[in-house]
């Protein structure tokens, strides 16, 4: 324990897992240029590994490529394996100037992607980005081999009230999502096993809050409404695609799993056992070899 007179800890500073420092000392900032500004956009990636197909992971709301310590090195021994920090989230470059909403998140990563890959990917995304990754799937078919949904957002809709909030009701909520409480309650609801809900794993997931204009961003994806529900076109989803979902869930329940596995075409559902909302960070090694699995040719 930290006397008084011991300098506090930076949040950088706190973090001790040795895949979250190496991850940490392994980020670029790419310059990515869209149609969204004139100036390119400073965006957030890491790139480990070799092998086809390559392999791109989009994290949650209010998240960072950071969540991705543990699995993303286990799938970059197969695969090239990409993360990107999406437009308004993690550590990539926020504008003041430029609204965060969910066309916005979807036209920078097309350009990222044709940026930085430019081939199809198997798109894996968690939580929000299982709805950032559906959407992608849905407006560029072409550029998704297969399709990987952790734990998803996607199939049910949003609060309708968040398009009817004052900015500054927003900014209150952005306030009270970052509060170390708040933080550490929603981050113990999230993992199975508390004991996970370390000071380190906290540090992970509260380390881009330092980023300017974060408030901002995530007040304006809030009023924006965030992704709706992709219920009536999920049967139009042309890619094979995998749904792993831990089978105690306490942020988004298990229903969804079902629903989407019942209503996308060439789906498959896979239940991580004794496992919560974050299973690539609770069971890595299973993520992984379920992904290894799902993307070797088919006989």
């Amino acid at each position: 324990m930290q006397s008084s007179t011991t300098p506090k800890l930076s949040m950088k500073d706190r973090i001790t897992e040795p895949e979250a420092i190496a991850l940490l000392e392994q980020m670029r900032r790419e310059p990515i240029v869209t149609s969204l500004c004139s100036e390119a956009i400073a965006t957030n990636t890491v790139q480990l590994g070799t092998g086809d197909p390559p392999i791109l992971l989009l994290h949650g709301f209010d998240s960072s490529l950071l969540e991705f310590r543990r699995l993303m090195p286990l799938l970059a021994a197969h695969f090239n394996t990409w993360a990107i920090d999406l437009w308004g989230f993690g550590f990539t470059q926020r504008r003041p100037d430029l609204d965060v909403h969910t066309t916005a998140l979807r036209t920078h990563l097309h350009y990222a992607w044709k940026t930085l890959i430019g081939q199809p990917v198997v798109l894996v995304g968690v939580s929000m980005g299982g709805a950032a990754a559906i959407d992608f799937a849905l407006s560029y078919p072409d550029a998704v081999r297969r399709l990987v949904l952790i734990d998803s957002a996607g199939y049910r809709s949003g609060p309708a009230f968040a398009k009817l909030l004052p900015m500054a009701i927003a900014r209150q909520g952005a306030r009270f999502l970052a509060r170390p409480t708040v933080r550490q309650n929603v981050m113990r609801r999230a993992f199975y096993k508390s004991q996970l809900a370390t000071d380190s794993a906290y540090a992970c997931g509260a380390l881009h809050l330092a980023e300017p204009h974060w408030e901002t961003a995530l007040a304006q994806f809030t009023r924006s409404g965030g992704y709706g529900s992709f219920r009536s076109q999920l049967s139009t989803l042309r890619p094979p695609t995998l749904i792993l979902w831990g089978d105690t869930d306490r942020i988004l329940g298990t229903r969804d799993a079902l629903e989407l596995a019942r209503r996308i075409p060439h789906s498959q559902l896979v239940w991580i056992p004794q496992c919560g909302h974050l299973p690539h960070l609770e069971q890595p090694q299973a993520i992984a070899a379920a992904i290894y699995q799902f993307c070797q040719p088919r006989a």
